[in-house]
């Protein structure tokens, strides 16, 4: 198998998260990796030009927080990188854990005569699936919600691509926007059991508070708000 074209998003001050995942990359023969400097959302002097605060907050309820915000840059300048070198790309962030059967896993995928621009190989929560291929260890599924995280995930260049066009305009956190499909318009499928899990060390992003579910008036305004950009917006940030 030629080996996999790898990116490691990783933040110059999680020094320790990097260590372990540079001595699990480097021993892995069928992995073609290298290092991508995440942007520190801490450390942004401006706020990005492709972010805008006062749509994010009407139609999700909240802003973004920096680190949300330099995560979806980091992860967007790997999908720049995808289509620089006209690879399949794996995208992993320095606090994955990769199954014992990873390989295969991937192996599996790679021959598989199946129509898809991106991978899913890890995600936070349980969700409904429909199965495409079953076999005795994994199967490659369809979500049916959103399954949270980017941990690990594999994509594209031509989705990339669309990914980055589609990106201009920030409006989102990045797992949600990976698997918002009516907006990119790119095939997802998903690896179960996941073959990618976050290995449990301390989050980079510690201005990301726990959100409740938005309520009573503030779920309505954004309600409306999304019902008033689906019939303005020529193009809709949620699309029906």
């Amino acid at each position: 198998m030629v080996p996999l074209f790898t990116i490691l998003i990783s933040l110059k001050r999680s020094e320790s998260r990097r260590s372990v995942a540079v001595e699990t990359l480097s021993q892995l023969s069928y992995l073609d990796w290298h290092i991508l400097e995440g942007i520190d959302g801490l450390q942004l002097q401006n706020t990005p030009p492709e972010y805008r605060e006062a749509k994010v907050t009407r139609l999700l309820g909240f802003p973004l927080t920096p680190s949300e915000i330099g995560c979806f840059l980091s992860h967007r300048q790997a999908w720049v990188q995808c289509i620089e070198k006209d690879r399949l790309t794996l995208i992993l962030e320095d606090d994955f854990c990769l199954a014992p059967n990873f390989e295969q896993v991937i192996s599996a995928l790679n021959h598989q005569n199946l129509d898809w621009d991106i991978a899913r190989l890890q995600g936070l929560v349980d969700t409904r699936h429909t199965a495409i291929i079953s076999e005795p260890d994994f199967q490659i599924a369809v979500n049916q919600e959103d399954p949270l995280g980017a941990t690990g995930y594999i994509i594209k260049p031509h989705a990339a691509k669309k990914l980055v066009q589609q990106s201009n305009e920030i409006y989102e956190p990045l797992d949600h926007f990976l698997e918002h499909s009516k907006k990119h318009h790119q095939k997802i499928i998903a690896l179960k059991p996941y073959p990618i899990k976050a290995n449990g060390t301390v989050s980079t992003m510690h201005d990301r508070p726990d959100r409740y579910p938005i309520s009573g008036f503030a779920k309505k305004w954004r309600s409306l708000n999304r019902v008033l950009d689906r019939l303005f917006n020529s193009n809709p940030w949620f699309p029906k």
